[in-house]
């Protein structure tokens, strides 16, 4: 079984689609292909084939050509399967259907609900725009062989349209994460890691920060990039040690530094049924977390008794919870043991590598659905 991913939208070796993904079909699967769009050489890494159809700059020129020139080499490699990662991508998927092959979606996120707090759409436009894209989205999906979705909740939207779909969570590789649970040498600071914009509450974290003694260990990119002069403006940055991008071994050492993971997310329709990696990451290194009071975190959190909720609006809440929670180096084990316990037990890569693998599975031994 020859089997190809497409992505234009994401990086060559984007953790979901690269390291756990193609990865772990290449393992299972000899014959593995993965196209991007990033103007480097073509190569094979882990068995998995990957080649560059050119970068596009812009999204309306990714819009414009990417599509095409992914489509070409996509017909070129003749898969029997091919798995695409970007919902712009759709428009080629009947087209590769029509070869023979199967097609299957990879919904990252609830793209309609996304749209709406997309900082580059006009707020007056977001909502007609969203419930077009959901329709355009559910016409192809419906006509697909197969839904592979990041969360059960975006799982539950698409099987009322292709009953085909499933779940296959990007919860972290164990492997990946260093447990640490040595508390003696941890600095009085909390940590962050990812994409760093104003809906992932940053600003509320520095004003919860601002006139203590505790530091923010900060790593990854803003966005847009304006943000980060924002930041420094901030009286608290001065409290910051920020790192910019890093690396996995890197992302290790920063989280064995600090006493509490920071995931306090803005309560938008995409973010309260996400599930977001970060906070993984940290319970999987030993790390108690912080994270919004949404129902499906809390649900979460307290069983597993890993960490705290807190209004992710409320900047002064936040500052009382961390402050009588850092101290407590007794308790923070505890809850850091806790979170190691459930990851390795059910919130890790090697259950969701085995359903996306009995997917393929079954999607290659049954007849083709949704050929209308």
């Amino acid at each position: 079984m020859k089997i190809c991913h497409i992505t234009t939208a994401h990086p060559r070796y984007d953790v979901r689609i690269f390291h756990k993904e193609c990865i772990s079909l290449a393992k299972e699967f000899s014959d593995v292909h993965l196209i991007v769009a990033d103007d480097k050489a073509d190569e094979i890494i882990s068995g998995v084939h990957i080649y560059d159809v050119g970068k596009s700059t812009g999204r309306r020129s990714r819009f414009l050509n990417s599509g095409k020139t992914s489509l070409n080499k996509a017909l070129k490699i003749n898969a029997d399967i091919y798995h695409l990662h970007d919902p712009e991508l759709l428009r080629i998927a009947l087209k590769l259907k029509k070869s023979g092959a199967k097609v299957i979606y990879d919904s990252h996120e609830d793209l309609p609900r996304q749209i709406l707090n997309k900082p580059y759409i006009p707020r007056f436009l977001r909502k007609p725009v969203s419930l077009i894209i959901e329709k355009y989205e559910n016409r192809i999906v419906k006509k697909l062989n197969g839904v592979v979705a990041a969360t059960a909740h975006i799982k539950e939207r698409f099987l009322k349209i292709n009953s085909n779909s499933t779940d296959v969570n990007n919860y972290p590789k164990i492997s990946d994460i260093d447990y640490y649970n040595d508390w003696e040498n941890r600095e009085l600071a909390i940590g962050y890691i990812g994409g760093i914009f104003r809906t992932r509450g940053i600003f509320e974290t520095l004003d919860a920060i601002e006139g203590t003694d505790i530091e923010l260990h900060l790593a990854g990119n803003f966005s847009p990039a304006s943000l980060e002069e924002e930041c420094k403006a901030h009286s608290a940055w001065k409290q910051v040690e920020f790192y910019g991008y890093l690396d996995r071994t890197e992302i290790n050492n920063l989280l064995k530094k600090v006493r509490l993971g920071m995931v306090i997310l803005e309560a938008t329709p995409s973010y309260i049924y996400s599930l977001p990696v970060k906070m993984f990451e940290y319970m999987a290194s030993g790390l108690p977390v912080i994270a919004s009071d949404f129902s499906l975190w809390r649900e979460i959190i307290d069983t597993e008794q890993c960490g705290i909720c807190v209004d992710q609006t409320n900047p002064i809440e936040i500052r009382k919870k961390i402050q009588n929670l850092i101290a407590d180096t007794s308790l923070l084990q505890d809850m850091g043991r806790h979170g190691r316990k459930a990851v390795e037990e059910k919130y890790n890569w090697n259950i969701e590598e085995n359903k996306l693998i009995n997917f393929y599975n079954k999607l290659s031994s049954s007849n083709s659905v949704n050929n209308e």
